[in-house]
């Protein structure tokens, strides 16, 4: 949910044959607004998806119930907010907030907005923009672009 910023209804319905670990890509079928798109999945989520699939060998779906049936949203929210008490976490956890985290975190590292209106499957920008006003910018120096130009 994090790692690509799913909504909850895609991570359900994600099958095996929607990660390419060879490529670093997920594709998202038929997302909201019956559109799909392709995220990338980073070094660290493609080691886990393959350590993952090497053990559970899913049938179907990338995560499911026995039988090949897709895991429910409610499984999910279940196993987020029991995740979230053993590790100590307060304030309420729900799939949805991983998104925001996921886009937040996007533009507070300097991701072009429109790479993760993008990446967030948004068909209006002013959806994205949305996470504007809740990025801190980052506290790493800060550069002037002319210097970005030149190697010293």
């Amino acid at each position: 949910l994090y790692g690509c910023g799913l909504r909850i209804g895609e991570l359900c319905s994600l099958e095996r044959t929607h990660v390419n670990l060879g490529r670093g890509m997920l594709h998202v079928c038929h997302a909201k607004g019956a559109k799909d798109r392709y995220i990338p999945l980073g070094k660290m989520l493609c080691r886990g998806l393959k350590a993952y699939l090497n053990v559970v060998n899913p049938v179907k779906y990338l995560f499911e119930h026995r039988e090949a049936t897709m895991v429910s949203r409610a499984s999910i929210s279940t196993l987020l907010k029991k995740t979230a008490q053993q590790a100590e976490i307060l304030k309420p956890m729900y799939a949805h907030l991983l998104r925001h985290t996921f886009a937040t975190h996007l533009i507070e590292n300097a991701e072009n907005i429109m790479t993760v209106k993008d990446l967030m499957g948004h068909e209006r920008i002013e959806t994205t923009m949305i996470y504007l006003h809740v990025a801190r910018p980052s506290k790493g120096k800060t550069i002037s672009l002319l210097d970005t130009l030149y190697d010293k």
